[in-house]
């Protein structure tokens, strides 16, 4: 059959994925096959970007090391940045790389396995009231445990503390899983505060992605006290967490708002063959596990074997193959003038550094950085010197930064 006659029958993404079928290559910048062969896109450009390079020239410096499963990095003013450490540690970390010792104050941590001491972000309002807030996996009883948030006064120094620790968000139900705890936190422009909320990756879990009476595979908005906005779409509906912002989500660990739209874009772990990018609006169901791109992990179909479905959102973008996303940064510095706009994603099952080509809210363009390096990305921020910032994964787990 022609590529003229496929095209006029099933569209340019179905033209596609049967050329590349036949001829054993697919198009984009990943050479690999997919994970799920048989699965079309709902759209031409969901998946499987042209590769676009920039050409763009940088070095990468080594700011600190010796860090053990860092998860998360923020600056503070002056130059200094804290880092999360997965098994319960938060350090200060100079810009000549010093470590301080472990942050006081912090509560205990359910560490076992993707759980632990997860995202740290700095309150709006840091300069005047010192507030910083954290992500973890919070132990409960009998081994449950459940994604909470809380916030502290950050007080500096040759032994830095944390006061006033409160604990301002628990997510319910607790489930016995050391999986999927999402854990990305993100603020809002109104000063509220987003956090994405893992499925824990029990079916128990999974199935409860797409109930409204839990907070299991949701993305919660809250104030930054802990109370919860009054325009949040579900407040007042009977027997629904008025924290809830959107539901069907599997396992984000990677957000952040859109410099221009201020809407809160988030990339989820999928299934294989499942990474997805979505833009996390109101009241939106994005499906999980009723429709998914991928397959199970085990081999077979999710449950209900479909990618599209009515009153469902559809990714704006997916990766089959996958590629393991964790962190994620809009880049908007002039230190690097050619990746203005453009949005890096880890690649912490890749081990490369993700740079897309956006038009709007099309991905137009796939970059594969850092591949030669072979490390686990677990954060990337843009640092307030416009150099992108990395944290890689392990048991020596590195901060990075790149620079022109």
């Amino acid at each position: 059959m022609t590529r003229s006659v496929l095209t006029a029958l099933f569209g340019v993404a179905a033209t596609t994925a049967c050329f590349a079928q036949e001829s054993g290559t697919w198009p984009g910048v990943d050479p690999r096959s997919p994970n799920d062969p048989a699965q079309k896109p709902a759209f031409a450009g969901q998946t499987r970007a042209p590769e676009k390079k920039l050409g763009v020239a940088f070095k990468m410096v080594p700011v600190a090391d010796g860090l053990q499963n860092p998860w998360s990095v923020a600056f503070l003013p002056g130059g200094k940045m804290l880092v999360t450490e997965r098994p319960g540690r938060l350090r200060v970390v100079a810009a000549d790389g010093t470590k301080s010792v472990p942050v006081a104050g912090l509560p205990i941590v359910d560490a076992r396995n993707q759980g632990g001491l997860l995202d740290v972000v700095l309150d709006p309002a840091f300069a005047k009231n010192g507030l910083i807030y954290w992500c973890y996996s919070e132990p409960r009883e009998a081994g449950a445990n459940n994604t909470a948030v809380a916030r502290g006064k950050f007080v500096d120094g040759a032994q830095p503390r944390v006061d006033d620790m409160q604990v301002i968000f628990h997510q319910a139900p607790s489930l016995g899983s050391t999986l999927h705890f999402g854990s990305r936190l993100v603020w809002g422009r109104d000063g509220t505060l987003f956090i994405t909320l893992g499925d824990r990756s029990i079916t128990e879990g999974r199935m409860q992605s797409q109930r409204m009476d839990g907070l299991i595979g949701k993305i919660a908005r809250i104030n930054a006290d802990g109370s919860i906005p009054e325009d949040n779409p579900f407040v007042g509906k009977e027997g629904v967490p008025p924290a809830m912002w959107s539901l069907g989500h599997r396992n984000s660990q990677s957000a952040a708002l859109h410099p221009t739209t201020g809407e809160l874009w988030e990339v989820e772990h999928g299934t294989r063959g499942g990474d997805e990018i979505n833009i996390a609006r109101k009241g939106k169901d994005y499906g999980w596990p009723t429709i998914a791109y991928g397959i199970e992990y085990r081999g077979g179909q999710i449950t209900g074997g479909i990618q599209q479905q009515v009153g469902m959102e559809q990714p704006i973008y997916y990766w089959d193959p996958i590629i393991a996303p964790s962190g994620m940064a809009f880049y908007t510095a002039t230190l690097f003038p050619a990746w203005q706009g453009s949005l890096f994603v880890g690649g912490h099952g890749t081990r490369d550094l993700v740079r897309l080509s956006l038009d709007g809210e099309k991905v137009t363009g796939e970059e594969r950085l850092l591949a030669d390096q072979k490390f686990a990305v677990r954060d990337v921020r843009q640092g307030p010197d416009g150099a992108l910032y990395l944290l890689t994964d392990g048991a020596d787990g590195k901060l990075l930064k790149l620079v022109p």
